[in-house]
């Protein structure tokens, strides 16, 4: 029994369960108030009977003592008994009128000898047979003579029952009409965790495969400020869901992107290869004379997709950093390794005339320079393969505000500024139409990217038409690298 009542209270909504809880409280203090009044009532009209008795005695008492009888002071539906009360003994006297005492003196006679011998007035509530409930009070006359008075309790005891019964229908009506607006106040006030919990189940219906964000927020405000707290926690975790969606999206778009990307960057050698390798199988059967041409090409293919795939690993061991990092951090400087980038440029790229700014003597920094000079290759190569020959190139090394600066600028066409935002982007080209001989893997920028911003620096892209400027900024104070 006791199990099915836990079951059936727990499986109550929760303003079921305080408007229960606020009716036995209710009752509990309607209960203790009740009993307190009705005690205090009773308590109150005894002492008034009391004190009636001992005003009626002091009238009673001269009248017996001055006539030897009541002479009429009696009060309706009393009992009077006097007592001639000697050596203990207690004798009851005639009285005047049979009905002045009850079928049974017992009580009367026993209180009158108590009375003799505490002389003082005694006072007791007792039953008399056939009578009911009476309060009998004792008081000596003049010595050797006790008056025993008895009221009937009848009065007190129907006072009380009509205050008891008054009691429970008003206390009755307050807890019936506590509990009905207790409900409906705590109905308004739990709305918002019932809204809260509609807007949960919202978007347990929502298919987030579809899209990275949550349809649903909780905007209805009220109920206390526990309420709006909770509320407030509620719309910003759903924001840190919506954001990590959002983020998570971001990151399987670019997945998916990228492995596309590779993929089709990957077939375009591979095809080439395997081109090659079926002309290198015919040239070695029919014209011995072609094997050598054939044989070289193919060698540049598998080169060529031996530096994609170098680039990719790259790119995922800069993804991975926090596990494994790929930098080999020693002393270097850093207008030294410009002017190697520099000489290695006019020797590969004669068509681009380049200019060296001048600049500081030395710039010492900790760095990986193998990174950092495979960073300033793909910045002249970047400038070079994108612009006309004879386009002009400058490189220029600073140092300011804590850090140290390089800059490759060229005189080319320029980058639109749609595009801007995306060159760092993995397999992006800025123009669709360029095959790989010409436009490069789309990896280059990407990587100059993730190698400065493994350096603890950051590289970015500004300029117009006739202009394009690529600006790497690197901490003097280098971060915490660490050998791989």
């Amino acid at each position: 029994m006791i199990g099915r009542l836990r079951r059936a209270y727990r499986a109550m909504r929760l303003g079921t369960r305080l408007a229960l809880g606020l009716a036995v409280l209710s009752l509990t203090v309607f209960a203790v108030v009740g009993t307190a009044l009705t005690t205090y009532m009773r308590d109150y009209l005894a002492a008034q009977l009391d004190t009636q008795l001992a005003q009626g005695q002091i009238a009673q008492s001269k009248s017996v003592a001055d006539h030897g009888t009541l002479s009429g002071k009696k009060y309706y539906s009393w009992f009077y008994a006097v007592y001639d009360v000697a050596d203990g003994k207690a004798v009851l006297r005639t009285p005047e009128d049979p009905a002045d005492l009850p079928d049974d003196v017992d009580d009367f006679t026993a209180l009158a000898r108590t009375q003799a011998g505490a002389h003082r007035e005694v006072l007791r509530t007792a039953h008399l047979r056939g009578a009911g409930e009476y309060r009998l009070r004792a008081c000596e006359v003049e010595p050797g003579v006790v008056l025993v008075s008895a009221a009937p309790l009848d009065g007190i005891e129907d006072t009380v029952g009509r205050l008891v019964t008054l009691q429970a229908v008003t206390f009755g009506l307050a807890l019936v009409a506590l509990v009905a607006l207790g409900r409906g106040m705590l109905r308004r006030g739990l709305k918002p965790l019932s809204d809260m919990a509609h807007t949960a189940r919202d978007i347990t219906s929502h298919d987030l495969t579809d899209s990275a964000r949550l349809p649903v927020r909780h905007d209805r405000r009220g109920g206390g400020a526990e309420v709006e707290e909770l509320r407030t926690a509620f719309n910003t975790m759903l924001e840190h869901i919506d954001d990590s969606l959002a983020v998570r999206a971001e990151a399987e778009q670019r997945l998916r992107r990228f492995v596309a990307d590779a993929s089709h960057e990957l077939r375009t050698p591979l095809m080439s290869v395997r081109g090659y390798a079926d002309l290198f199988q015919y040239a070695a059967a029919n014209a011995p004379e072609e094997r050598e041409r054939h044989l070289a090409r193919l060698r540049a293919e598998a080169a060529r997709m031996g530096v994609l795939l170098d680039d990719l690993l790259l790119l995922a061991r800069l993804d991975a950093a926090d596990v494994e990092t790929p930098l080999r951090p020693v002393e270097a400087d850093l207008v030294e390794l410009a002017g190697q980038a520099a000489d290695a440029f006019r020797a590969t790229r004669p068509g681009h005339p380049l200019t060296v700014a001048p600049g500081p003597a030395s710039v010492p920094l900790r760095l990986d320079p193998q990174r950092i000079r495979q960073v300033l290759d793909n910045l002249l190569t970047n400038a070079a393969v994108h612009t006309p020959p004879g386009t002009h190139v400058s490189l220029a090394v600073s140092v300011a505000a804590n850090s140290a600066r390089i800059e490759v600028t060229d005189a080319g066409p320029g980058i639109p500024p749609a595009d801007r935002e995306r060159v760092f982007d993995r397999f992006y080209r800025v123009d669709k139409a360029r095959s790989r001989d010409r436009g490069g893997s789309g990896l280059g920028l990407a990587v100059a990217r993730s190698l400065v911003a493994a350096h603890g620096g950051r590289i970015t892209v500004t300029g117009g038409p006739g202009r394009t400027r690529f600006t790497v900024t690197l901490p003097l104070t280098a971060p915490a690298l660490t050998n791989p």
